[in-house]
């Protein structure tokens, strides 16, 4: 898997948390949908704050001085995003009209979490 080449992981996981942080800007409901109900106040302010996250987290990783503490931070990420990972695999799953295929990705993705989470470390302990 291409996230766990050393020399490259800051690299593939700071673009992904750009590109990813920037989409809760220019395309919050999807994210907004995702939020826990339990989590208190509007899903939108958690849907913000976690693009600010990303985006910060992905310019620590860019940046060679911050990029180990990136790594910290990228892990920490990974694992606070996750109870909205696994709502929105309960969503979808409980949801008859959604396709096997879109099921079948949602539920893919809890598990891909930990490669992400051993990358962002490795970047962290280097």
């Amino acid at each position: 898997m291409a996230v766990s080449t050393p020399g490259r992981a800051h690299t593939y996981l700071s673009g992904l948390l750009f590109v990813m942080g920037a989409l809760h800007f220019l395309a919050p409901k999807p994210f907004d949908g995702i939020v826990p109900p339990a989590l208190p106040g509007k899903a939108r302010t958690y849907t913000y704050a976690s693009g600010v996250a990303e985006l910060g987290v992905a310019t620590a990783l860019a940046v060679p001085r911050t990029r180990r503490f990136g790594g910290w931070l990228a892990a920490a990420l990974f694992v606070a995003v996750f109870p909205a990972n696994i709502q929105m695999a309960v969503d979808v799953m409980g949801n008859p009209k959604s396709p096997k295929a879109f099921k079948l990705g949602v539920l893919a993705r809890l598990p891909l979490q930990i490669p992400m989470i051993i990358a962002a470390l490795r970047v962290a302990k280097r």
